[in-house]
């Protein structure tokens, strides 16, 4: 087994385990049972990742007993002034970090942060053009079971069903026709980076604000290995966690221009008091992106993608655009006679965890990949491309369910979430 950064085991129980063991054993259990899970399998969820501990220890403090309705030097409950620090000091790196005018730090989701953005720019009934749902587009862009597709007009664009690329010319000939309010370009399954530029150009010759929801490639943007939409879009919507390896969050970049009125969509308009744990944590992660580490870490999520994109490929999945720019790798396992939810349980079984998405093609589904989780874990290209061979065996049938869990806990045990520190890619 090739072994590219070998730590020893250690246990991957979070802070103050041993004080909720003694309270309430039964959910130290569950906790207890929930580590063991992550650090027993392969995390290849996309939207997933290891928090530090150092994040984890900002998530588990004090700050989770204070209410801070409001922003700082402005809020509707005493006693803040400590607070006021830490979401000052989470603004100021995130806009440092992202080399934007605004930062607002207080969304307690990603699709907190895209109703705030909406409630910004935006009226009940205006129409908005998004990456239609079949072809990547998140549940914030229309989707009928979601807030933005029961109060406003949503028009989707798509993907060439051949290439799997985005068709800018169907973008613009869409915006032509429907002149939209809002132009909203990101996608929750599309490996490819965006063209910011293009979409910018498309806005203006319609007359629409542009929003990204860059939720998915905002940590490789702040490491510096994908373009950044803040030049270009007037609104940016983001999460914390996923690449960026923060706490469960969301996040609003803007200009100077907007920045008043993307802070009274979150409050008081969609929110209420901020979580300031949670601020607090996205500071620290703010801080540790913006370490020259990061920068290696974000490079090697890469690398270790385009291993895994290629190694399926070879294998027989089709790769879904041919290759990835960034974390994530869409594979249709068609070829290798399973359809995609059927390959996430058989995957599941044998201790590979993923997600299936859409595919291009109409109703069929694929597995949707990421490898940031494992590449903080420490594995670089020669364990990527085992973990490709072992996934493509574990869909052919040529390795059962227990003989994959034992290689995948031998992988685990040199490489666990928590046993390395973040300089050598350890949570």
């Amino acid at each position: 087994m090739p072994v590219s950064h070998a730590t020893p085991p250690q246990s991957a129980a979070g802070p103050g385990i041993e004080a909720l063991r003694g309270q309430d054993p039964e959910m130290a259990e569950i906790i207890g049972a929930e580590s063991a899970r992550q650090a027993s399998t392969l995390q290849l969820i996309a939207a997933e990742n290891f928090a530090s501990p150092a994040v984890l220890a900002a998530l588990g403090s004090p700050l989770v007993n204070k209410y801070a309705e409001g922003y700082p030097g402005a809020r509707h409950h005493g006693g803040c002034e400590i607070v006021d620090l830490a979401e000052r000091t989470a603004a100021d790196r995130a806009r440092a970090l992202f080399g934007a005018e605004h930062a607002n730090v207080q969304p307690h989701s990603g699709s907190s942060a895209v109703l705030a953005a909406y409630a910004a720019l935006l009226r009940p009934g205006d129409t908005v053009l998004a990456m239609a749902l079949p072809a990547g587009g998140h549940l914030t862009h229309g989707s009928p079971a979601n807030f933005s597709g029961r109060w406003f007009d949503f028009v989707g664009y798509g993907v060439d069903p051949e290439s799997g690329l985005l068709d800018m010319d169907q973008v613009r000939a869409l915006a032509r026709t429907h002149r939209p309010k809002a132009l909203v370009c990101g996608s929750i399954s599309y490996p490819r980076h965006l063209d910011y530029a293009a979409f910018r150009e498309i806005a203006d010759e319609v007359g629409a604000h542009l929003i990204a929801d860059a939720a998915h490639p905002l940590g490789l943007v702040a490491g510096r290995v994908a373009p950044s939409p803040v030049p270009y879009a007037d609104l940016v919507c983001g999460t914390t966690h996923k690449v960026l390896r923060g706490p469960r969050g969301g996040l609003l970049l803007c200009g100077a221009q907007f920045a008043e009125r993307v802070d009274r969509a979150v409050f008081p308009f969609t929110q209420g008091g901020a979580q300031m744990n949670s601020v607090a944590a996205k500071a620290v992660a703010f801080g540790e992106a913006a370490r020259p580490e990061f920068a290696s870490y974000a490079r090697q999520v890469v690398a270790n993608a385009r291993a895994l994109a290629a190694c399926l490929a070879e294998e027989g999945l089709t790769v879904i655009t041919g290759g990835t720019d960034t974390h994530l790798v869409l594979a249709d396992p068609a070829p290798l006679g399973i359809e995609g939810r059927a390959a996430r349980t058989r995957l599941a079984a044998a201790g590979l965890v993923v997600d299936t998405c859409a595919l291009p093609h109409p109703e069929t589904r694929g597995l949707r990949l990421g490898t940031a989780a494992l590449t903080t874990q420490g594995m670089r290209e020669p364990e990527t491309a085992l973990i490709g061979r072992l996934f493509a065996a574990v869909l052919r049938g040529e390795r059962d369910a227990r003989t994959a869990r034992e290689e995948i806990g031998e992988l685990t045990a040199y490489f666990p979430p928590y046993g390395g520190s973040p300089a050598d890619g350890g949570g």
